[in-house]
């Protein structure tokens, strides 16, 4: 994205204002399309539709006050609407409106608390195969958890897959004036959406079908005012009711905010600031947590970076943080202006347009992409879409970290490589595989690859060329860029240091950094200027092997004369 120039020393003040102006303009369009998003997502969490639009005020002024990557749009998402929805469906009816609320505010306090914590780093270590089967999957669920708002039917089933095998099953209850109205919006949101009125296609579609039944006064098609009852103003801010705390809903908060932490560190990525600063994933969650207890304490639903509203918010020409605050201030008029218009919209036009934005975020191409990668890519983006199309997001979450972690350690584990390193005649070093078993009376100098922490350093040991049946086998071991060994890796060490011992050997480990040269002395584990030598690193590359290695030749030559005499 390119970058806003910088402001002219004579006219600060009137380009200022030219982007204020700009930034109003977007935040405008924000807010209009926020209406019919809100009011869907708030259905498709099954709570009154006018508390996304509470959500629509309270989050994006208060999130994009403190967000570090300044053009991201914090708004009601599909998938975290999804997962509250399935979470709060455990209380009484009477009772989920403040589940709702309670658990928005959990979830604030948990992107909160990953904040304090700068656990912004750690979301580079999800799979991309694994984010991808989850949004792929929410995308799926989404779709069929709507289609029976869009033909006007109930049906029966313990997850979304049952229940759509069910509506197929009762297909002869379909509402046709319901359906009618659906594919309306369908058709209006998808045609208007490949044309330059794009920006406005979900509130046109949104408007056009609400206005025919209004006026065809069809009585079969259930509206917003048949749901829940719209209320004038806006509702003060209340601490949630304590009292519906559970484990359960704890867990649903964490997993909603690892859901909204990681695709928020996908759009900082993508989006640049106008100023050219650096976004800080971290602060990032910190903004949507304050903007999701905000959005609690002001009866709203689940929040976070919404990628489609923010690529619209550039695309409009947003210059700043602006653009999203008056976003909600925008959105607050409209709620205080119009509230009696939000009553009227069908359900079944809040379902297509949840359709169509699921349908958008299934990206095909991408997932043919990883599914060619190789097998480990293919089983994670299989198992992360059946998990969240058969479990609840929140286990499914789970199902995605645990299976990222469990990838991580297993490529950490397998991807090490050991190369032996040979001087040619030309003073070039040639790498190749490294012997079976080591020479007698000779220097054998190895090079490692891949993490050797846990699971990587037993690899290493089951790669390392053995001494047994060899006599003085002496081996030069190459750590430059190594900064700590750990206690797996240093276990394994002295083992290999034992068994060249008994052979009459050596090891030589070579370009050690300073803090682990002091980890060595420190722990004592290794019989260090014994059976074990340290050359330190130095900044030419390769002056710590070819010293290592000049001394082990030395050693043998000593050992040799001795022998002789």
């Amino acid at each position: 994205m390119a970058r806003e120039p910088a402001l002219s020393a004579s006219k600060p003040g009137r380009l200022r204002g030219r982007r204020l102006g700009r930034d109003a303009v977007a935040g405008f369009i924000n807010a209009v399309v926020s209406v019919p998003d809100g009011l869907a997502s708030a259905a498709l969490a099954g709570v009154n539709p006018v508390y996304g639009l509470y959500t629509s005020i309270a989050a994006p002024i208060t999130g994009s006050a403190l967000v570090s990557t300044q053009l991201m749009q914090i708004a009601t998402t599909s998938a975290s609407a999804l997962a509250a929805g399935q979470a709060i469906t455990t209380y009484p009816a009477q009772q989920q409106s403040q589940a709702m609320f309670l658990l928005v505010v959990l979830t604030g306090l948990f992107l909160g608390l990953f904040a304090l914590l700068r656990l912004g780093r750690l979301v580079r270590f999800v799979s991309h195969a694994v984010m991808t089967g989850f949004i792929s999957g929410v995308a799926a669920v989404l779709v069929l958890d709507q289609l029976a708002p869009l033909v006007g039917v109930t049906p029966h089933g313990s997850n979304e897959v049952a229940q759509f095998v069910d509506l197929v099953a009762h297909w002869a209850q379909f509402d046709f004036a319901t359906a009618a109205t659906g594919v309306l919006a369908i058709i209006l949101a998808v045609g208007l959406g490949r044309t330059r009125l794009a920006p406005i296609a979900s509130l046109v579609a949104l408007v056009v079908p609400s206005l025919l039944v209004i006026w065809l006064a069809s009585d079969s098609v259930r509206r917003v005012r048949d749901v829940a009852e719209i209320p004038p103003g806006l509702p003060l801010p209340a601490l949630p009711d304590l009292a519906l705390l559970s484990p359960q809903l704890a867990f649903a908060a964490f997993a909603i905010a690892v859901v909204i932490a990681i695709q928020a560190a996908g759009i900082s990525q993508v989006f640049d600031n106008p100023d050219g600063s650096r976004p800080d994933a971290s602060r990032d969650m910190l903004a949507q947590g304050a903007a999701n207890v905000a959005a609690g304490l002001m009866s709203g639903i689940p929040a976070g970076g919404s990628v489609g509203q923010t690529a619209l918010n550039v695309r409009v020409g947003a210059c700043s943080r602006w653009s999203g605050i008056f976003g909600g201030v925008w959105m607050l008029a409209i709620v205080l202006l119009v509230p009696s218009l939000v009553s009227q919209v069908p359900m079944a036009v809040l379902a297509a347009l949840m359709i169509v934005s699921g349908i958008s975020a299934l990206d095909v191409a991408e997932v043919r992409s990883i599914w060619r990668t190789g097998r480990t890519a293919r089983w994670s983006i299989l198992v992360t879409f059946a998990a969240t199309l058969v479990l609840s997001i929140p286990t499914a979450v789970g199902v995605g970290v645990a299976l990222s972690i469990i990838l991580n350690l297993a490529s950490a584990a397998s991807d090490v490589a050991v190369r032996a390193l040979t001087r040619r005649g030309d003073g070039r070093i040639e790498e190749g595989a490294p012997p079976a078993r080591l020479p007698s009376d000779a220097v054998t100098v190895l090079d490692v690859y891949g993490s050797l922490f846990f699971a990587g350093a037993r690899t290493l040991e089951d790669q390392l060329p053995r001494p047994e049946g060899s006599s003085q086998p002496v081996v030069v071991l190459r750590l430059r860029g190594r900064t700590k060994l750990g206690a797996t890796l240093l276990e394994v060490l002295d083992r290999y240091a034992e068994d060249l011992a008994d052979s009459g050997g050596r090891l030589y480990l070579s370009g050690v950094a300073p803090d682990v040269a002091a980890e060595l002395r420190r722990t004592g584990k290794l019989d260090l200027d014994g059976v074990v030598h340290v050359a330190p690193s130095d900044e030419v590359i390769g002056a710590s092997t070819s010293a290592a290695v000049q001394d082990a030749r030395a050693w043998l030559g000593r050992n040799a004369k001795r022998s002789s005499v």
